[in-house]
């Protein structure tokens, strides 16, 4: 069921993939939010980089449970 889902094609390639590759871009602006608020430079408020956090947090367990479906059949 699950693994079904991780496999819907979403122009050509599996959601997992577009998965993977949204986590990791939040991965690095909650990175960089940070860092660049601590250089001085504040295009995104630091009041952002905890929401980005958790964001970032839900959407890698989502992106896990994927992977973990299609590995265990689930």
């Amino acid at each position: 069921m699950i693994s079904s889902i991780a496999y819907s094609p979403i122009l050509g390639k599996p959601l997992i993939m577009y998965g993977g590759i949204l986590t990791f871009l939040l991965l690095l602006l909650t990175a960089a939010t940070a860092i660049m608020n601590r250089r001085g430079i504040n295009l995104i408020p630091f009041a952002w980089h905890p929401r980005l956090a958790i964001i970032t947090i839900i959407l890698g367990a989502i992106h896990a449970l994927f992977g973990l479906s299609i590995y265990f059949g689930f």
